[in-house]
């Protein structure tokens, strides 16, 4: 994707200190984004609404109602990427905003090159398309998964899965049977900017795997090879439509 395709995006900047906020706008707006900005929550969902932005900056720390509560505002209407911003070494902060489907944090202080360097990767996440299609995959008796349309279903039942959850969930699929590195999935579902962040890969397995197994703590479907990385059980082998794999 040419660098030029995220000329003109909409990055709304929800942060307090006006200043952080200046700093961000001047930085993103030197590479082609548009920039609105807002200093307080409530504000920040009305902004929001109004504007449509393409991805959400959002610190934690607001005077009102922090970014926590912001984002859970967020997620009910919209799935547009989020970003948090948060202290350095405030890492259940991070967690916590991951878990209420966050796309990504960047700590502070950060410098301009990597909060850009961020956005992008996170916009390429968001627009991936043209995924190779599947007619329906039966798993087992259990799961089901149509990635056609974008659904899984596990004992009769559609389970909702985040945008990165179902990324994540596609490639492991993709290449059920084979082990997939932790560089192999940062690389693939975060992109090239995230090769040093395995704890991404950790969190959203046990995402998948709360969402997906009858037992997480001991799981079928998506299989740890220690120290390497996780491999998808090969389906078609266990229904013996296809080749063994060493």
């Amino acid at each position: 994707m040419p660098e030029d395709s995220f000329r003109n995006r909409l990055i709304l900047v929800v942060d307090d200190e006006e200043r952080i906020a200046r700093f961000i706008r001047l930085n993103m707006e030197h590479d082609g984004f548009r920039v609105v900005e807002a200093h307080r929550g409530l504000e920040a969902m009305e902004v929001f609404r109004d504007a449509m932005p393409d991805l959400v900056l959002l610190d934690v720390m607001l005077p009102d109602l922090d970014g926590f509560e912001i984002l859970k505002m967020i997620r009910e209407i919209s799935q547009v990427p989020v970003i948090m911003l948060t202290a350095k070494g405030e890492e259940e902060d991070r967690i916590h905003g991951l878990e209420l489907g966050a796309d990504d944090y960047v700590t502070k202080p950060f410098s301009p090159r990597e909060l850009v360097s961020r956005v992008k990767a996170v916009l390429r996440r968001a627009e991936m398309s043209g995924m190779a299609t599947y007619d329906v995959i039966e798993v087992d008796d259990r799961l089901k998964i149509d990635f056609n349309r974008r659904e899984v279903w596990v004992e009769g039942k559609l389970v909702k899965l985040r945008p990165t959850e179902y990324r994540l969930l596609y490639h492991l699929v993709q290449n059920a049977g084979w082990v997939l590195t932790y560089d192999q999935l940062l690389s693939r579902v975060w992109g090239y900017e995230y090769r040093d962040e395995p704890h991404y890969v950790r969190l959203y397995i046990n995402y998948l795997r709360q969402k997906l197994e009858e037992n997480p703590s001991d799981p079928k479907y998506i299989l740890t090879e220690r120290g390497v990385g996780y491999r998808f059980v090969d389906y078609k082998r266990l229904r013996g439509e296809g080749p063994d794999k060493a």
